[in-house]
This record gives structure tokens, sequence and C-alpha cells, in this order.
């Protein structure tokens, strides 16, 4: 009787949870309602199995419970049935029936999902541990080819310098990307390390990105406003913070926003591009550009920041010059050396407060160098040096 009554409470408590749970959908903002249909049935099917089959037990147990001071014969015993094969046809056919309805809406929806019109805009997604980058269609309307020996920090994308397809895209190395409203937009996904997933909840869309492959799938956007973008498969340590953003806006604004991006042929003229970056650099500014371009490239972005928020690093905010504290209570002067090692070796010297989970980096001499002097460009109080010793004057280098 106990675990009957458990069982029914349960129930009830599990319907009115649905019924009066404050965690439902965010508001829908593309043309996919039929993935929210999609969800409503699931919920609706599972559930009715759900009742019924607890409902089912939780009578079985009292109906056929057992009851002292009944006669022999009177109670009830159970009997030892090997087989039942008309319940076991009754059980098959309900069971597929129950399938076929779970399974059916989820592959006419999905045939839909993956076919995107053919006036779509094209846009890649590119996930790297732990950011999003994003490539768009220029003039031409074509996206270039790309291969992974083309990969660099110079280079991100690792499109292919001589496809003229290419030249025209448009490359958006931060974390947010513009799309036109009730635009429908085909969006292709590419992978430089590990599995991820791009996710936009109020899209209702979302792929799983697999490393050595291209997935795809579309979606219009039909509310504009500024969207978090997800990745929805563990993908490391940096995990959490893998997270970019979609803004959508009219075709106006979304035009003014698009001619201020760069294109791929604007960025290998430069010899070093940084994030945004609009105008040629030379001499120091290039090395430093370089040092933020790499930073990109490398994924350093997303554990540190650059405005004094820690992260799953420390912040590189004020680091040059910085008195830091080790985790073993020393503390080290954040030089140039040290800036170094820390790159290089990055358990040698741990700093308070952080895990020790940076990798280490395989990186050159020149691209070292290049990250030092983008550090040491963030702000900091460079390292006092001593103060040179004064020139003996003539009359006394005389009288020596």
């Amino acid at each position: 009787m106990l675990f009957a009554g458990v069982l029914v409470v349960i129930v009830i408590a599990s319907v009115l949870f649905h019924l009066v749970s404050p965690w439902w959908t965010t508001p829908l903002a593309s043309n996919w309602k039929s993935m929210d249909d999609m969800l409503t049935i699931t919920l609706v099917i599972t559930g009715i199995f759900f009742v019924v089959i607890n409902a089912f037990v939780a009578y079985t147990l009292w109906r056929y419970r057992h009851r002292d001071g009944l006669a022999p014969g009177q109670g009830h015993s159970a009997a030892y049935v090997p087989e039942n094969k008309k319940l076991e046809r009754w059980l098959i056919g309900i069971t597929t029936v129950g399938i076929m309805a779970l399974l059916a809406p989820g592959l006419v929806v999905y045939a839909s999902y993956v076919n995107a019109p053919r006036d779509a805009l094209m846009l890649e997604v590119l996930g790297q541990q732990w950011q999003w980058h994003y490539r768009l269609t220029g003039v031409s309307g074509k996206l270039g080819a790309t291969d992974a020996r083309f990969v660099n920090a110079a280079n991100p994308f690792g499109l292919d310098p001589g496809d003229p397809a290419g030249q025209d895209n448009i490359l958006v190395a931060g974390n947010e990307v513009h799309l036109p409203l009730n635009k429908p937009v085909k969006v292709l996904l590419r992978s430089h390390d590990v599995l991820h997933d791009f996710y936009v909840p109020p899209f209702r869309a979302r792929m799983n990105i697999v490393p050595g492959q291209v997935s795809t799938f579309w979606f219009t956007p039909t509310k504009a406003g500024r969207y978090e973008a997800l990745c929805a498969q563990l993908c490391g340590i940096g995990h959490a913070n893998m997270r970019g953003f979609v803004v959508v806006e009219d075709e106006v604004a979304f035009q003014t926003w698009l001619k201020t991006q760069p294109t791929f042929v604007m960025t290998m003229a430069r010899p070093a591009p940084g994030a945004g970056a609009g105008a040629l650099a030379s001499g120091a500014d290039a090395r430093v550009a370089q040092g933020e371009a790499l930073t990109q490239s490398k994924g350093c972005v997303a554990c540190h920041t650059v405005d004094g928020s820690p992260r799953v690093g420390p912040s590189w905010k004020g680091l040059a010059g910085k008195t830091q504290t080790l985790a073993d209570g020393s503390t080290v002067l954040a030089d140039e050396a040290y800036l170094r090692r820390a790159i290089r070796e990055p358990q040698a010297q741990v700093v308070k407060g952080f895990p020790p989970i940076m990798p280490a980096a395989a990186i050159s001499d020149e691209e070292l160098a290049a990250l030092v002097a983008y550090l040491q460009s963030l702000g900091g109080s460079a390292p006092a040096l001593p103060e040179p010793k004064p020139e003996p004057k003539p009359e006394q280098k005389a009288q020596r």
C-alpha cells in the first residue's frame, strides 16, 4: 500500500510541476514553431505513458496486495506464466505506434530543417575552444574553399588564398554576428578542434559541429533583438564561457554593419590583423596586432579578459609589471621573462585563485614575442629599472 501511495503522489506532483513550472521555453524568434509543436507532442505522448503505466502499477500493488487473516484459497497468489503471446503482441503493437508517433513529426521537421531555400543568406560558424568566428558571403554570393593546412594566426578560417570565390568573403573574428530580419539564413558549421554545438534558444536552432565535417541547417529570424549563442556540447574546461551573440536587425542596419567588417583580401593585405582592426599596422603596432590576432586564433580570449574581470584565468588588463601572488604563496614580478614563461610553461608558476588548467602553447619564438608585446600593450606599470650611475667628471678621471 505504501508503494502504491508513493507512486500516486509522484504522478500527481509531476503533472502539477509541469503545469505550474516557471521554466518554459524562451519566446520564439524564428520560423521554427514546428520545433515547439514537436516538443509538445513528445511531452504529451510520454506524459500519457508515464501516467498510465504508473497508475497501472499502483492499482496492481493495491488490488493484489497481501492481506492477513484470509482463509486458504481466498487470497491471491501469483501464477507462473512463462509466455503470453497475446499480451506480447499487444505490447509490441502499442509500443510501435507510440514510437512512430514520436519519430514521425521529428523526421518531417528535420527534413525541412536541413533543406534551406535557394535565396538564403550564407553564414559560416566556426567553433574553436572556446569562441565563435563567423564568415559571410561578399558580392560574389559564394563562400570560398577552406583547408586545415591554411589555418594560421593571419588566416584563422583556413581560407584558400588561391580561390577567387573567397577573396570577398566577410570575416567576423569576434563572438558577435549580425543578421537581417525576416530573411532566411543557411548556417554552415565547422570545428577547428573538438565537438561543439551552436545553439541559439530563441531560434530553436542548433546543430552538432563535428571536426572534419560541415553541418548545416537554416532558419529565418522573425524578431529583432540581441540573442545569446551557446555551445551545447561539453568541449573542455572553458565550455561555459563559449558564448556569442546574434544581433537581428533591419536590412539597412545590417548592411551598415556589414560594410564595417573586413573581407578576406583585406585581412591578407595586413601583415598581422587584429580583431576588428581597420587600418594597416607596421613596426611595433604590427607586432601588437599580431599578438591580438593570436589570442583570437589560439582561443586565449575564452579564458582571459582585457577588461579586468576574471574568468577561468586571470585578466590581462594591467598585467605587465604587476606583482603576482602564486599558488604556493610566493610572489613574482610580471616582467617580460615571466610573461614568456607563463605562455610556454603555464604550470610552472600558477597564479593563486586560478586552477592549473592552461595547456602549453605550441608557438614559435616570433609568435611568443607578439603575444608578450600585446600583453604589455594592455597597460600596467613597467618594472622599474635601476638608475644609471652618473659618469665621473673629467677632472675626477684625471685624479684617478
